[in-house]
């Protein structure tokens, strides 16, 4: 008998700012099979300041929690050990994708990208 895992991709934005615009994940629901990988892909049409990436992941019943960020042109920062399980990729401003290797039942969930404006931290002097 073979097992088929879940994974629901879901479109996750914000319109925080006037100026922004919906983020975008591909493929929105999809199907795999226990012990495969999963990759879903995440693009925005935002300006070039928003470089950084945001992956999320809400299981049933459960709050979103936080599997990885990234930045273009950095390392992925993941949570609790996570880099075993996942693997995200921030190949350009507008664009990053994100595998979950060695799919499981527990795998199952929504998948949420968000991303963000850079904060240029400036030391002002009085």
């Amino acid at each position: 008998m073979i097992s088929q895992v879940l994974i629901i991709f879901i479109l996750f934005f914000s319109k925080k700012q006037v100026h922004c615009q919906d983020v975008i994940q591909d493929p929105t629901i999809s199907w795999s099979f226990k012990s495969k990988s999963a990759e879903m892909k995440c693009s925005h049409k935002n300006l070039i300041t928003h470089t950084q990436m945001y992956w999320y992941r809400q299981r049933p019943g459960e709050t979103m929690t936080l599997i990885v960020y990234t930045a273009f042109g950095g390392q992925p920062d993941y949570g609790e050990n996570l880099q075993s399980k996942y693997s995200a990729v921030k190949d350009s401003i507008e664009a990053g994708a994100l595998t979950v290797k060695d799919l499981q039942p527990d795998d199952s969930g929504i998948y949420f990208c968000a991303v963000s404006k850079h904060s240029d931290v400036r030391k002002y002097n009085s």
